[in-house]
């Protein structure tokens, strides 16, 4: 969820295509839909669309998704950017393909299986950070951890990739996989957040944990800069049908006053992806300058 201008824009991935909303409302999402770009028939990403996220940066808006091939279940996925070819974010956009996710960016082989980028500008440089795997293999239950690493610009990461954070928490302690994905920077001030969704994603356990920056200065690079929440931030509500809580985004509210976070839940407390919906509500800040998500309003 974007807001520019008077407008709010949203982003998906659907029927293997990435497409974006425009609305003047928040609570209206889904108007004013385009399908900005479609997948190449052969290549690397040309399969499993998933987690588009959409980034305005300068004149220039910026996707970026994940993708894999066909065949091999989900072992291949890995991120890419799209950079729009006007200052029109459901315009046309070129493919800058695939982002070195691995650990030897000088010559930009071996990328790592790399989900769900995100990127943000932290004094005055900007770093992308994604949800993805120690090393490349065949089993897809194997944990999901948070990456962080430099971007010289927009579409190029020029730094390897480090490990922040992993998935060793008794509440992030998964059924059948322990992981950390959908990371999310929140700022507040001179407050650096990264809100991350843990457990599995197709369970009514999905919510939100939350990492901090140690402060204004320090190094993001340095895994020591960042601290994990002693809980999880923001859980489902089953009393209220609002089964898990995860991969959120955050907007205000049209005159800047209101903090809003979207997020997706589940609507039936049994394992599955397709009884998926948004959500939105209203949150608060701490006095110490932390969210205060609340929990989920009733349906």
């Amino acid at each position: 969820m974007v807001r520019h201008g008077n407008s709010y824009y949203s982003v998906e991935s659907r029927e293997n295509a990435i497409w974006v909303y425009r609305t003047d409302t928040l609570t209206k999402l889904k108007r004013n839909g385009t399908r900005v770009w479609s997948p190449p028939q052969l290549g690397w990403n040309r399969q499993d669309i998933w987690a588009p996220e959409l980034h305005r940066i300068g004149d220039r808006w910026y996707i970026y998704y994940t993708a894999g091939q066909a065949g091999n279940g989900f072992q291949d996925q890995r991120s890419g950017v799209l950079e729009s070819l006007s200052d029109d974010a459901q315009g046309g956009y070129a493919d800058r393909g695939m982002l070195h996710t691995g650990d030897d960016v000088a010559t930009g082989l071996d990328p790592k299986w790399a989900i769900d980028l995100t990127v943000r500008e932290i004094n005055g440089q900007r770093y992308a950070v994604w949800s993805g795997w120690e090393q490349n293999t065949t089993n897809d239950r194997t944990p999901q951890h948070l990456y962080i690493a430099r971007m010289s610009s927009p579409t190029t990461i020029a730094t390897n990739r480090v490990r922040i954070s992993s998935p060793t928490a008794s509440w992030e302690d998964g059924t059948e996989l322990d992981l950390q994905e959908g990371p999310t920077f929140l700022v507040n001030g001179d407050r650096t957040f990264i809100v991350y969704s843990t457990r599995e994603s197709w369970l009514p356990a999905y919510k939100l944990g939350m990492l901090t920056l140690a402060s204004p200065t320090a190094d993001p690079l340095n895994p020591a800069s960042w601290t994990k929440s002693a809980a999880p931030v923001f859980t489902g509500n089953d009393a209220q049908g609002v089964y898990g809580a995860g991969h959120a985004s955050f907007t205000t509210s049209p005159d800047g006053t209101e903090q809003w976070i979207v997020y997706h839940s589940k609507t039936l407390n049994s394992p599955g992806w397709d009884d998926r919906v948004i959500r939105m509500q209203k949150f608060t800040w701490n006095a110490d300058g932390t969210p205060n998500f609340g929990t989920p309003v009733p349906n």
